[in-house]
């Protein structure tokens, strides 16, 4: 009984602490996120960042418009397109390596995620978490840094920190490309109606042969 009261202590005194420490925050009327309850934020030319020094490492979140006469996105694979060059962009300014890139869904909207490991002059290794977020009128970045010495602790941020992240139902697929993508046909079900028609057809062949010689022995 002790044991479990303690638990439940311990279990709200981590609730209440979190709960002090960080913050939901707004990005637009669109995404909210939670933050350190300490943060900076900055309005540049209509670009918002907000950044705040987490338990192990270092969080940036930026809101970039983009142009009023940004055409829309037609199909996914023009936002897969967006993804690659924001990516290479980033590999490039960084100078790093690209690692764990892959897709996420936040509801209906389509994310990208990916790290990008540095080393500097001294040989000190860095690495940058990314979640970016395409639309037709804004881009979203959420950025996490820390050391490759926090490399184990650091998922104490991380998960929180991205799993806070909330999209209003506003935001829909529809607003990062128009036409929906089509089921597509698995390699499962390929397999077995183009190659289970091969077999049919090979196994017609050989039963047409057999047939034959059985037809030429009886006449003979």
């Amino acid at each position: 009984m002790k044991k479990i009261l303690l638990i439940i202590c311990l279990s709200l005194l981590t609730s209440f602490g979190y709960s002090q420490l960080y913050k939901t925050v707004k990005v637009d009327s669109l995404i909210t996120v939670t933050l350190p309850s300490v943060y900076t934020k900055k309005d540049t030319a209509g670009q918002q960042t907000f950044s705040a020094k987490a338990s192990y490492g270092f969080i940036v979140v930026t809101r970039i418009p983009n142009a009023a006469n940004n055409a829309p996105l037609k199909k996914e694979k023009d936002l897969n397109q967006v993804f690659k060059n924001y990516v290479k962009d980033v590999q490039q300014v960084g100078n790093g390596s690209i690692l764990s890139e892959r897709d996420t869904l936040l509801g209906t909207v389509k994310g990208h995620l990916f790290t990008l490991k540095t080393q500097d002059d001294n040989g000190d290794v860095q690495y940058r978490q990314f979640l970016f977020i395409y639309t037709r009128d804004a881009s979203y970045t959420f950025q996490y840094f820390y050391n490759e010495g926090q490399s184990e602790l650091a998922g104490q941020d991380t998960k929180p920190f991205y799993s806070s992240i909330k999209l209003q139902p506003d935001l829909q697929r529809n607003d990062q490309y128009l036409v929906p993508s089509k089921p597509g046909m698995s390699g499962g079900v390929k397999l077995i109606v183009f190659g289970g028609s091969g077999v049919i057809v090979i196994l017609i062949i050989i039963s047409l042969l057999i047939r034959r010689k059985k037809r030429r022995a009886a006449a003979e």
